[in-house]
């Protein structure tokens, strides 16, 4: 209920303060389960997707927002699934529950990067995307977000006003192909490269094959992932091809 009270009281204001442009709104389903994979160049990423959808949609929020009293509350109140970077544990946990969410026909959104990025370009993806398509068996949707950095660069608190955003939003990508090697780490390895050039096309952001840094350390991937990906052996300069459903 709070979600949706939020909601309505937030939609008119940030309308009214920046100009919002959605492209691809209607390739969101009705209903049914999908996973909404988005760049992150700003907090408030997290604000103006929601905001434009007319579903509820469920984040991974990073575990310090739940711990900080200015934040907290709605984060809480809006659903938010904690979790916290570099805790292997914790990232099945946050995998288990978003399942949970995908399970009841919802919409789930996650940052394959795993943080903001730095500098304004899009960063090799975390597999744990891939993970969630494969197991739940259900469309990715990229979501490009354009002008948000610009908007609330890291490290401003409070963001500039009246400024353009642009939210893009993929055709449903689908992987029915490997729903039978959801465990095959050069799949996932594969789709998630997928996602990310997806993204990249969208946004027009240049695309760097490394992970992200986040205060000048790497930021760490859970114990499970770590595993995959030192097992993949596929070219990383090869292009991977993703099918469109529908």
């Amino acid at each position: 209920m709070t979600y949706w009270v939020l909601k309505l009281l937030l939609t008119p204001l940030l309308r009214f303060f920046y100009r919002v442009r959605v492209e691809g709104l209607e390739h969101v389903p009705p209903e049914g389960a999908a996973i909404l994979a988005s760049n992150h160049l700003s907090f408030c990423d997290s604000l103006f997707l929601p905001l434009v959808l007319r579903r509820r949609v469920t984040f991974v929020a990073k575990a310090e927002y739940f711990e900080d009293p200015k934040t907290a509350w709605f984060f809480r109140a809006v659903g938010q699934i904690p979790i916290k970077r570099g805790d292997g544990s914790a990232a099945l946990r946050a995998l288990a529950s978003a399942s949970e969410v995908l399970q009841l026909g919802e919409l789930f959104g996650i940052y394959p990067e795993g943080t903001r990025s730095p500098d304004g370009r899009v960063y090799k993806g975390h597999t744990g995307v891939a993970r969630l398509t494969l197991d739940n068996r259900v469309p990715v949707l990229a979501c490009a977000m354009v002008g948000t950095r610009e908007a609330q660069p890291i490290g401003q608190a409070l963001p500039r006003l009246f400024m353009p955003i642009t939210i893009r939003i993929s055709h449903p990508l689908s992987f029915e192909q490997y729903y039978e090697r959801a465990k095959d780490p050069r799949v996932l390895r594969e789709i998630t490269d997928s996602i990310m050039f997806e993204l990249r096309e969208l946004s027009g952001q240049e695309y760097v094959h490394t992970y992200a840094k986040r205060k000048g350390a790497e930021e760490a991937v859970g114990a499970e992932e770590v595993r995959l990906v030192s097992l993949a052996t596929r070219d990383d300069a090869r292009r991977p091809v993703a099918a469109h459903a529908g």
